[in-house]
C-alpha cells in the first residue's frame, strides 16, 4: 500500500493575539539637505505591528499637503513597513519632522539638514 505525502507549505506561525511591536523611524531627504534647493522629505517606518499606523510629514508642526505613501508591506517577522514622502524646499527658519501615531502613542522625529 503506497503512502502519499502532501507537500506542506512552510510558513511562519501566526503571531500571538497580543503581539505588538513599536515602529523604527528614519527621517531623511533624498539628496543632501541644502537650504533653498528642491528635495524630497522621506519618512521610512519599519518593524511595527499591528499595521494600523498614521504617518504625517510636518513643516513647522503643520502637516505638509500632497504627501505620497507606499503600499503597506508585510515582513516574515509579522511586522510591517511603510514609507511616506513629499517634495519640499528646505528653508533655514523652517523645521521639518515626521509624526508617527501607533497604538495610541505619538512620537515626532526631526529631520536634520546636512548644513
Amino acid at each position: 500500500k503506497a503512502q502519499t505525502r502532501a507537500a506542506a507549505e512552510v510558513t511562519a506561525p501566526p503571531p500571538p493575539a497580543t503581539f505588538c511591536a513599536p515602529p523604527e523611524v528614519q527621517v531623511y531627504s533624498r539628496s543632501p539637505g541644502i537650504y533653498g534647493s528642491p528635495n524630497t522629505l522621506i519618512c521610512h517606518v519599519t518593524g511595527f505591528h499591528p499595521p494600523e499606523i498614521i504617518i504625517e510629514l510636518l513643516k513647522n508642526d503643520k502637516v505638509i499637503p500632497g504627501a505620497g505613501q507606499t503600499d503597506l508591506a508585510f515582513e516574515e517577522s509579522w511586522s510591517y513597513h511603510l514609507t511616506k514622502h513629499v517634495p519640499f524646499t528646505p528653508n533655514k527658519d523652517d523645521h521639518y519632522a515626521c509624526r508617527v501615531t501607533h497604538l495610541g502613542k505619538v512620537k515626532q522625529y526631526i529631520w536634520e539638514p546636512d548644513m
